[in-house]
């Protein structure tokens, strides 16, 4: 046979490879795509609430189990130990959430002595990959500190989905698994301690339980007379933002340390539409919310709460309502923020 001949015959024998290889190296790069498209801050990824994330948003997974009369009193003090944990370290309700859903995927919230490979505890973690000894990964307290202080090693695990916070720190075979128990695990932060919205995902600034005001603003009234100092988070001296921030952590809502943080910590309305238990903000530039430089509880009839300046303690008084430094919008603690 001619060399031509020869090459032509290795040629159709070869066409029905290349053909599987070229759809092979299609599908694999339309799935690069989607997946730069979907996991990344940079590379397309908005938010913890993007529905275009399809079984990464929190839409999706409040269809999972979300009912936790269920549990057995065991996966419940569990529950609660891990929420008390993320307490004591100062983290916010959105890592309780995270926290909560990766330990009911990994080992369904109880505390067992077995697992895949050597895997072990609450969070299934693995003394061969660094997470401890056997003895301290089957500590309740121990597993848990140690989740949360990798997650919030995690840049940006706040603005993330509890699935893709959780598989970044769990590193687990499947990670679109932990979606389906964040609607469990908002509903027992709600039951455990009666924050609200955990999620983040909530509809824009909706009415507070009157339960959560009644605590906020009779933790600031009850400070009455106590001296304002700059850096004062209590408890026995206060600064504006300092109080505002423990006056909602006794109701159950973790708002940020500084004031301009605290505006962007919730759902945003009219100041004039101003509820009992809202924040109102004075600016340099009542225009431009980085230059908030002071916070107060609002009470309604037109009168709030503070810790005002220097020299002055915890009072109440009434609303300035054509204060040139007034910012023309007031936030709802523990309800979504609005959109940027």
């Amino acid at each position: 046979m001619s060399a031509p001949l020869r090459g032509f015959r290795m040629m159709r024998l070869l066409l029905p490879v290349v053909a599987i290889g070229m759809a092979l190296l299609l599908f694999l790069g339309v799935g690069l795509i989607i997946g730069m498209i979907g996991f990344g801050g940079k590379r397309g990824f908005s938010g913890p609430c993007d529905a275009s994330l399809g079984p990464l948003s929190s839409a999706a997974a409040s269809r999972g189990v979300s009912d936790p009369t269920r549990l057995s009193d065991e996966q419940k003090q569990n529950a609660a130990l891990i929420i008390s944990v993320a307490k004591g370290m100062g983290l916010p309700p959105r890592a309780w959430l995270v926290g909560l859903a990766t330990a009911m995927q990994e080992s369904a919230l109880r505390n067992v002595n077995y697992g895949d490979r050597d895997s072990l505890g609450l969070f299934q973690q693995r003394p061969s990959q660094g997470w401890g000894s056997p003895s301290q990964v089957t500590d309740p307290v121990y597993s848990t500190t140690t989740f949360f202080e990798r997650l919030v090693k995690v840049p940006g695990w706040e603005r993330m989905p509890v699935t893709m916070a959780a598989q970044t720190v769990q590193r687990s075979a499947f990670p679109m698994a932990y979606a389906r128990w964040e609607g469990l695990a908002a509903a027992l932060i709600g039951a455990l301690s009666d924050v609200v919205d955990p999620t983040g995902c909530g509809l824009g600034a909706v009415d507070l339980p009157d339960k959560v005001v009644r605590a906020a603003v009779g933790f600031a009234l009850g400070e009455q007379g106590k001296p304002y100092v700059w850096g004062g988070t209590g408890p026995n001296t206060w600064d504006c933002s300092g109080l505002t921030m423990r006056a909602y952590q006794a109701a159950g809502i973790f708002l940020p340390r500084v004031a301009s943080d605290q505006y962007r910590a919730g759902g945003h309305l009219p100041v004039e539409q101003a509820q009992p238990g809202d924040l109102l903000f004075l600016a340099t530039d009542r225009r431009d919310p980085a230059t908030i430089h002071h916070v107060m509880i609002y009470l309604g009839e037109g009168m709030m709460v503070e810790a005002p300046y220097t020299g002055k303690p915890v009072w109440t008084k009434p609303v300035n309502w054509n204060d040139p430094e007034l910012v023309p919008l007031a936030t709802r603690p523990g309800t979504a923020p609005n959109p940027a």
